[in-house]
């Protein structure tokens, strides 16, 4: 085309470019103009002039950025079918573009120079190095034109490295290549960028003077103005530089980074002193620090522990902390502080070792930097130094270093303050608040990264306190003390639980919780390790003394003081004496309020102080009993006299207590003496429980909603609440009855068992079978809880929702703290002590309905641990647990259906011996998993039409809508039935099925790409007897397979890896139907459409799909007409896997080929993410090999080989490529 044609289309492209940019174009003229520069980009023939035309310096940078976008555009997508000289001519005007076709180093727009870049960085993918072997020439030459060339060549590397080593975005082959030669250009490079690095370096400070200078020289001295610009470009060649290091050092081999005696580590120290470099060399050689690989190589790194290097990384941090809180500088000390972390991390690989590296001369120099970075204001950079330090104080060798054990007081003094929760963005009551700003959003962040923070923190005073236990002991004392005598301070912020009370936020409560955890840190790790005889006893027996001595009405003080109680309660077991002071401190916080008398509903700091209480005592009884047991008639009668107010307690904390007498009676180790204390312990609820009217209450809906004021109208809503009495009977039942059946035990060693009267005799195998003194007492109360579990699952159908007064209309609902878990909502901090538990009468009756519920269950779940074969023979179990546990089901919601499975199915499930499995287990799964398959698909459908009908809604812009929630509560259900199916079919020797909940909204947990599952995944006794019977098999098969499809990627690799393969495996021997084994192999390639975008899902159901169609393909020529039907298959490729696959007598491919040529097969159908999907493919084509395959050639003619010629060897040859081969780029040079 003509230069008329080029310039005429030329200028209808700047209008459009225009109109596109342009914030005043109306939405129709803009996509005109994009659709017409789309086309233009995708057909025309003369995109190159045309683009070239449009990058020219005196266009605006707008369209000279589109005109280059045009070129890289051809590059990408047109390249494999451009002409020779096209090519060439092309590739030649981007260098010139680079040469001479670019503003300045400063006035060019970064936008153009990144654009630019990735024009060269394309090319060279497709054309370096066979067809383009000077292209590291060039880039050399260009580089001497000036500080824009030298930049551009910068971008041009880093940007190479990134696309092959780190992104690895192109062909294996190709990628391959390039590296290769790169590395072995690695020299050359490296050299390139330190000269660029050094020379732009020594300009740029001899023209504004070195850091140390500056200070000395006046303003006229400085800079001239004439060369300010050239100092400008120096500097930024310097950061481009170091920005090109920090893509190669990442994985170079290390002898670039070493070479010359350390110069690139030396060059980099000492720029961490020029404020415009900083930051980038600190990345540097942070990279550079954190490289991982043989311990010989690394070796040379501990020149970083020498005089000169250490001297400039602390003067730098000095110097940087000096001035004040700038960002710059701060981005700096975070860098620096993890190149110290790092350099400890290395310390600690090398010394000890098998490298022979000894002990650096500056290590106490290091110690007390990293002191400093422990110390400093900011929560960051002291939460980034604990691993390191948990390192060193581990290390064999380090910790027995006479330096090392000389700063861990001064550690410990950090570290109490460092506990001291300060520092929160929205305040200013700490200089660590102004940095809080810099690194947390909000106030909840930073509580949670707090809280990780201290937990770290924690473990590490542990570790230093195994090293030297009493130093932390005798902190902790003289902490205690302080806090103990020092004056309350409530700060600004008071308490709403009282006037003159603290808050959260408070300066004493702040002190006090830090001192707490401190001290129970430290405590615990001394009696762990010093010998009996050396414990101080009398010191701690002083300390306990104080604490039970001090008296205070502030709630959150005194749950403080009650965790120092049960800290140093140890001490109690060498002085017994002290026991009835603990008891009666603990018993006085159990009844603890503010104002005595008041009918106002308690805040949570009052309830949090009584339950500590109540769960200091269980704790106390449960890992001391012997200790306790002689004191156990004064505690009981303690107990019983608490128990005879029935207001004094809520019902928690009377079964609380009632939990501690139940485990010290187990050490009373006699049946019959513990069933009668049981008995008589049990016999108020017994009496309330089996009553005629209780009985009434409890079997009939419409009585127990009347019972408990369900039906009433509240007129004031925050104090009245007439029934509450009533509800809180049933509680206490509930909870007593829970609590006897998880506590009450036999003794743990056989022979103690014989002797109390607890053996019964022997199963087949040789497992004794015990007898629980609690068994007779529970099962005459079990009738009444299986109907009360009936009647609570039927106030869900609609007509006895429809009876729930209109105060209570929403009874059943969940609560929003439930709501707010389930959608990660944060608890605004405040209002998690200073509000009551519950707001109104409405809250406390969701809460009874819920709790209710729970605990019901939770007994069901822990009646066959606790009475074992009492319980699984009782007549008729199935059918009473399947008519009370199992009814209404389909009202039932999500939310109270997923705690039934967890605290109830699996456990009953997990540990039921196999002689109940035909009687119990079987007859309750296999209707329960074939409701739930029912019921999961069904919700499932829903939320797949919803998304298909609502993809313009905003409903889900408002993450508290109630389809989120709901959406949310079916993946969490889905999770929870998965699990429950894989617990009851799959054992994986060596794994602990975890029996607690996950964390709710846990979806963002990583996956991981290990995709095979373990050999030793096998059905377990359970899943076999499951499979046996059609219907559970059927059902078990059809959720596990039908769930691959359900949008919950997390529920999916965990079905894909753990249980799919061995349910279908243990089917295999039978006759399947054709029409089955080919639907169990489309919804493996169906999950794969829907999942496919996640790379761990993708590998875990690729092989999933594999070990199918190998195992079953040979048997069902069905599974190739699905394979058929895969978008873009190649039936070729198809044909020649399946003749392999169906020929036994051809040698078997290795299985990782034959798994990468399934996989290429099925590729039509993996599904990928929104941004994959319209995306254009790019081709980049092999170029011939640069290396012949090794061929192996014997020396001697074979037919010359004597008879044995096992002592002759054979050797092989590397072939260079051969010389005809025409690059391309070759035209430039001729």
């Amino acid at each position: 085309m003509s230069a008329e044609q080029v310039s005429s289309l030329c200028e209808q492209l700047v209008k459009a470019v225009t109109v596109i940019m342009d914030p005043a174009s109306t939405q129709r003229y803009r996509l005109e103009a994009l659709k017409f520069c789309e086309e233009f980009k995708e057909k025309c023939p003369i995109c190159v002039p045309c683009g070239l035309k449009l990058a020219e310096k005196t266009q605006t940078a707008i369209v000279r950025h589109f005109g280059l976008q045009i070129l890289e555009h051809v590059v990408k997508f047109r390249w494999n079918n451009m002409p020779r000289l096209e090519k060439v001519y092309l590739k030649n005007n981007v260098m010139g573009l680079i040469s001479s076709g670019t503003q300045s180093i400063l006035e060019e727009e970064s936008h153009i120079k990144d654009v630019l870049s990735r024009i060269v960085v394309e090319m060279i993918k497709r054309e370096w190095p066979q067809h383009w072997p000077d292209m590291l020439k060039e880039l050399d030459t260009l580089s001497k034109q000036g500080e824009t060339q030298t930049e551009l060549v910068m971008f041009i590397l880093l940007r190479l490295a990134e696309d092959v080593v780190t992104f690895q975005t192109l062909p294996t082959q190709r990628r391959r290549d390039i590296q290769q030669t790169l590395t072995q250009n690695m020299e050359k490079i490296f050299s390139f960028l330190l000269t660029a690095l050094q020379q732009n370096v020594n300009k740029y400070r001899r023209m504004v003077g070195a850091p140390q200078e500056q200070e000395a020289l006046t303003t006229l001295q400085k800079t001239d103005v004439g060369q300010e610009p050239k100092a400008q470009a120096n500097c930024r060649v310097g950061m481009a530089a170091l920005n090109t290091l920090a893509g190669y050092i990442d994985w170079v081999a290390l002898s670039h980074i070493t070479a010359d005696n350390c110069k690139l580590l030396e060059m980099l120290c000492l720029l961490l002193n020029e404020p415009e470099l900083q930051i980038g060399a600190a990345e540097c050689l942070l990279i550079a620090v954190s490289r991982k690989g043989k311990l010989e190589d690394r070796k040379p790194l501990m020149v970083l522990f020498g005089d000169v290097a250490m001297h400039y990384i602390l003067s730098a941090a000095q110097t940087a902390d000096g001035g004040g809180l700038v960002e710059k500088h701060y981005v700096f000390l975070k860098r620096l502080c993890q190149v110290l972390c790092a350099l400890g991390s290395q310390l600690c690989a090398l010394v000890g070792s098998d490298s022979d590296v000894e002990m650096p001369p500056n290590f106490g120099k290091y110690l007390d930097s990293f002191l400093a970075f422990t110390t400093h204001p900011s929560q960051f950079l002291r939460s980034s130094t604990q691993i390191t330090w948990g390192a060193l104080f581990r290390h064999e060798v380090l910790s027995r270093d006479p330096l090392l054990l000389a700063m861990i007081p001064k550690y410990l003094r950090a570290s109490m303050t460092n506990l001291v929760k300060v520092g929160f963005p929205s305040k200013s009551d700490s200089p660590s608040c102004e940095y809080s700003r810099f690194d947390f959003d909000s106030d909840e962040d930073f509580n949670a990264f707090f809280n990780s923070f201290r937990a770290q923190q924690g473990e590490v005073m542990r570790m230093a306190c195994r090293l030297d236990p009493r130093t932390g002991f005798q902190m902790a004392g003289e902490w205690l003390k302080y806090q103990l005598t020092a004056p309350v301070d409530t700060g600004p912020m008071n308490s709403k639980t009282g006037e003159g009370l603290c808050s959260v936020f408070s300066p004493s409560f702040v002190q006090w919780d830090a001192m707490t955890f401190f001290s129970e840190s430290v405590i615990s790790q001394m009696f762990r390790t010093l010998d009996k005889d050396e414990i101080p006893v009398n010191d701690g027996i002083d300390l306990l003394q104080l604490v039970l001595n001090f008296e205070t009405k502030d709630p959150l003080i005194l749950s403080c003081v009650l965790t120092n109680v049960s800290a140093l309660f140890p001490f109690v077991t060498y002085r017994p004496e002290y026991l009835p002071q603990v008891l009666a401190k603990l018993f006085a916080s159990v009844t603890f309020e503010v104002i005595e008398e008041s009918k106002a509903p308690r805040t949570r700091a009052v309830k949090n102080v009584r339950r500590h209480a109540c769960s200091s005592i269980i704790k106390m009884c449960r890992d001391y009993p012997q200790l306790v047991l002689p004191n156990f008639e004064m505690l009981y009668n303690h107990v019983k006299q608490l128990l005879s107010n029935e207001l004094l307690l809520t019902q928690m904390e009377k079964c609380a207590l009632m939990e501690a007498l139940v485990l010290i009676s187990n050490q009373f180790k006699d049946y019959e003496r513990q069933k009668a204390f049981l008995e008589e312990l049990l016999a108020p609820v017994a009496g309330l429980w089996l009553s005629p009217e209780m009985q009434r209450v409890l079997s009939d809906p419409e009585a127990f909603i009347s019972y408990v004021g369900a039906d009433n109208k509240i007129a004031d809503p925050v104090l009245e609440d007439p029934s509450g009495l009533n509800r809180s009977r049933i509680s206490f039942c509930v909870y007593t009855i829970l609590g006897v059946v998880k506590r009450a035990r036999w003794p743990a060693a056989t022979e103690e068992a014989k002797a109390g009267g607890f053996l019964l005799g022997y199963m087949p195998s040789g497992t004794p079978i015990y007898r629980n003194p609690c068994t007779e007492q529970i099962l005459k109360l079990l009738d009444n809880l299986l109907a009360l579990i009936r009647t609570h699952n039927n106030l869900y159908t609609p007509e006895m929702v429809a009876r729930l007064g209109e105060t209570f209309a929403k009874a059943l609902d969940m609560l929003e703290v439930e709501k707010n878990a389930i959608l990660g909502l944060p608890q605004p901090l405040l209002e998690l002590y200073d509000s009551p538990v519950y707001k109104t009468v409405l809250e406390r009756m969701q809460g009874f309905f819920c709790t209710l519920y729970d605990n019901c269950f939770h007994i069901l779940g822990n009646a066959g641990p606790s009475m074992q074969q009492d319980f699984y023979t009782v007549e008729g179990l199935a059918t009473q647990l399947l008519s009370s546990a199992f009814i209404n089901l389909n009202n039932i919601p999500d939310y109270r259906l997923r705690p039934m499975l967890r605290v109830f199915v699996k456990p009953l499930v997990l540990s039921c011996p196999s002689e109940y499995y035909e009687t119990l287990v079987c007859p309750m799964l296999g209707p329960l998993f074939t409701y739930l398959h029912v019921r999961l698909s069904q919700k499932w459908q829903v939320i797949n039409q919803r998304s298909m009908l609502c993809e313009d809604d905003t409903a889900d812009d408002n993450p508290e809508s109630q389809e989120m929630l709901e959406e949310q509560l079916v993946r969490l259900l889905t999770r929870e039935v998965m699990d429950l199916i894989t617990v009851c079919c799959v054992s994986k020797k060596g794994v602990e099925h975890n029996t607690t909940a996950a964390v709710d909204g846990d979806d963002d947990e990583a996956m991981a790409t290990e995709v095979t599952p373990p050999a030793s995944a096998e059905l377990t006794e359970l899943g076999k007897c499951l499979m046996k019977q059609e219907d559970v098999c059927t059902a078990l098969l059809i959720t596990a397979y039908t769930s691959l499809c359900w949008k919950d990627t997390l529920s999916c690799q965990r079905t894909t890896t753990q249980l799919c393969w061995p349910l279908l495996k243990q089917v295999l021997p039978g006759n399947l139907l054709p029409d089955a084994v080919s639907w169990f192999f489309t919804s493996v390639l169906k999950g794969l459409q829907i999942h496919g975008q996640h790379d761990g899902c993708m590998a875990a159901l690729v092989h999933l799909a594999f070990q199918i169609y190998e195992a079953l393909r040979p048997r069902y020529a069905e599974l190739k007409a699905v394979m058929e039907q895969v978008p873009d298959i190649q039936r070729d490729s198809l044909e020649q896997f399946d003749s392999k696959l169906l020929n036994p007598t051809l040698q078997k491919v290795a299985d990782k080929r034959r798994k990468d040529h399934f996989k290429r097969l099925i590729a039509g159908c993996i599904g990928k993410s929104l941004g994959e999907q319209f995306r254009k493919e790019v081709h980049i084509r092999n170029l011939p090999s640069l290396f012949k395959k090794l061929e192996l050639r014997p020396l001697i003619c074979p037919h010359c080989l004597p008879n044995d010629c096992s002592a002759l060897r054979l050797t092989s040859e590397k072939r260079p490529a051969p010389t005809s081969l025409q690059p391309p780029f070759s035209c430039r040079y001729q």
